[in-house]
């Protein structure tokens, strides 16, 4: 019988693209309680945890990835230029929860590159999380970059991905599931829902576009796109990985092979650079197991167990459909003959359970705040003519949010790393303002609790990648909730608002801990020397807590009233208009008014 995936829709405002429509200054008119405690809590004993230890329990799981230009036409309606390894499109990852995941990575690209593996830790070693300009300055072309995830240290299993984060290259094909087994010393394993289902595949969902990552950009942050219309992708793509490879084939020209009778885990990811997806199957039932790498004990999200009956082997093949403006489909076989299903639909897609209200597997206890911050995320056209993203900009409730972050400044990537700042300003390390306008330090050990209120109308996810997070949504806000879910990403509702809650470990938080126990190799100094970056000092390059001098500020939004070009402008067209009626009165009385009359 066949499966069903449905995108149902493309969202131009659930977007991981950094601004948006212009929005209407208002009041939320709803409000939902999301409560976020990170997973890493982890004392400062396991930081320091002993190598000796690790390399006898964890194993080194190691991969060469050269990352180049190829032609591919995945969705079989457009071929073009994309990114991928190994000259192939990127294969999936699959590792042990005791294992390091080390990939040696080389730029066969013309452009500084990078890899970041979402939702995965880094303790004491964020100089290998790969954001460009936040942990590191990127791979230069024709050099390496090796990077170490310590799985195993940070002791994490389930469901993620790795994609590049430099330049949107991930939107242009440079990204793929990464899947790590729960698994003890001897390699058995201990996956909390194992003994559910006979075996598991991973289900990839990504919008795709027929132009390149640039040449998209390059149309939507302009002046003649004041409004921010993102991008609409031409097209989707649902592909297939198992056992560490990926399944031949794209969208209707792949297929899933199921046994009657079985049960199936499926991770479903969704790598999208704009699109939303609702996932379905046609036919079957579904309950989820696992969000964002935490088992959860009320079955939905990167994780489903599909029951596969007995008398499936009499029905027909089921179809898997993914919708953005238009129908993709796949499909799930039980055999080579048997017929296609019926394709089924969705009328109503609102009535859908919120995942905030799932229970992790392992219950957690809430500490309670040390620290509140409140941010505000606005979209408006900004004094250049385009349209950003903010926070806490041109909103009196959000101004005042954090003693630090300066209303109506967009954000702007550093020119030296944030880390690197955190690693050699010494004591001026805490001074929020050595890494730009837009940042708040938290110390380490604080419970910190945020409410992010999106003043816009459309949705937009929140990604909180130094943490996991743990969504509920239950309005008004409860304080007390017992055992909420952990989330890498929430959705925040158009005029609504979240509130997450984490423990502060390294990064921002605690810089003068990272400057005891952060030690990162030579080669990731070298490669900044070789880009033309500072290798200290604040996000400008220079020694101080106050001088900023040749980092971009800005743009700003506009101001409200007259100004000097307004002026000019409308001056210009009454005096034009002046002249003009003077013409007019002048050539109806003239002299010249006779003799046209003759």
């Amino acid at each position: 019988m066949p499966v069903s995936i449905s995108n149902l829709r493309s969202n131009p405002k659930t977007s991981t693209y950094e601004n948006g429509p212009v929005p209407q200054a208002r009041r939320p008119h709803r409000s939902y309680s999301l409560v976020l405690f990170t997973m890493r809590l982890l004392e400062a004993v396991l930081l320091a945890y002993s190598t000796s230890l690790s390399s006898v329990l964890a194993a080194t799981h190691e991969i060469w990835w050269d990352i180049t230009y190829l032609n591919a036409n995945p969705d079989g309606l457009h071929e073009r230029r994309v990114i991928g390894i190994n000259g192939t499109w990127p294969p999936p990852i699959e590792l042990s929860s005791n294992d390091t995941l080390v990939v040696h990575a080389h730029n066969s690209l013309d452009v500084p590159t990078s890899l970041h593996h979402h939702g995965m830790f880094f303790p004491n070693r964020t100089y290998f999380d790969g954001a460009v300009g936040v942990s590191q300055c990127g791979i230069p072309p024709g050099e390496s970059f090796t990077y170490e995830v310590p799985v195993f240290e940070s002791a994490q299993w389930g469901t993620y991905w790795i994609h590049a984060h430099a330049s949107g290259q991930y939107v242009d094909g440079l990204r793929g599931p990464v899947v790590v087994h729960h698994k003890d010393a001897a390699g058995e394993s201990l996956e909390a829902h194992r003994s559910s289902y006979d075996d598991e595949m991973t289900v990839v969902l990504a919008d795709w576009y027929h132009d390149e990552h640039s040449v998209n950009n390059a149309k939507f942050l302009s002046r003649w796109n004041p409004g921010g219309a993102e991008p609409v992708p031409e097209s989707s793509l649902i592909y297939f990985t198992a056992n560490g490879t990926n399944i031949p084939g794209f969208n209707e020209n792949t297929t899933l092979n199921f046994v009657p009778g079985k049960t199936y885990r499926l991770r479903v990811i969704n790598t999208s650079a704009l699109a939303m997806f609702y996932f379905w199957i046609d036919g079957h039932e579904m309950r989820i197991i696992e969000v964002d790498g935490v088992s959860d004990s009320k079955p939905q999200d990167d994780s489903a167990l599909m029951s596969m009956q007995t008398d499936v082997v009499e029905a027909p093949t089921p179809l898997l459909t993914l919708t953005v403006a238009q129908h993709i489909t796949s499909s799930i076989t039980y055999s080579a003959d048997a017929p296609m299903a019926p394709e089924q639909t969705m009328d109503d897609y609102d009535s859908m359970p919120w995942d905030t209200t799932f229970k992790p597997l392992e219950p957690m206890t809430l500490p309670n705040p040390t620290k509140e911050l409140e941010l505000g995320v606005f979209f408006d056209t900004m004094d250049n003519g385009i349209n950003r993203g903010m926070f806490n900009s041109m909103l009196p409730r959000c101004v005042k949010a954090s003693s630090n972050n300066t209303p109506d400044v967009t954000w702007n990537v550093p020119i030296v790393p944030s880390t690197i700042s955190a690693l050699t300003m010494g004591e001026d390390a805490s001074v929020a303002n050595v890494y730009g306008p837009n940042a708040e330090v938290l110390q380490y050990g604080e419970i910190v609790q945020m409410t992010v209120v999106n003043w816009d109308d459309g949705k937009h996810p929140l990604s909180d990648d130094v943490t996991s997070d743990d969504p509920a949504v239950n309005p008004p806000f409860d304080n007390n909730q017992v055992n909420p879910i952990w989330r890498d990403t929430v959705q925040i509702e158009g005029g609504g608002s979240v509130t997450i809650r984490w423990q502060a470990w390294v990064f921002l938080e605690a810089p003068n801990v990272m400057q005891q126990w952060t030690k990162p190799p030579q080669y990731y100094f070298d490669q900044c020397k070789m880009l033309g970056v500072p290798i200290s000092g604040n996000a400008a390059g220079h020694n101080s807590t106050t001088d900023l001098s040749g980092l971009t500020i800005g743009p700003f939004p506009q101001k409200l009233g007259w100004n000097a070009k307004g002026i000019g402008a409308m001056t210009g067209c009454v005096l034009s208009a002046l002249l003009g009626i003077a013409t007019v009165i002048w050539y109806s009385t003239g002299p010249g008014k006779d003799a046209g009359d003759d």
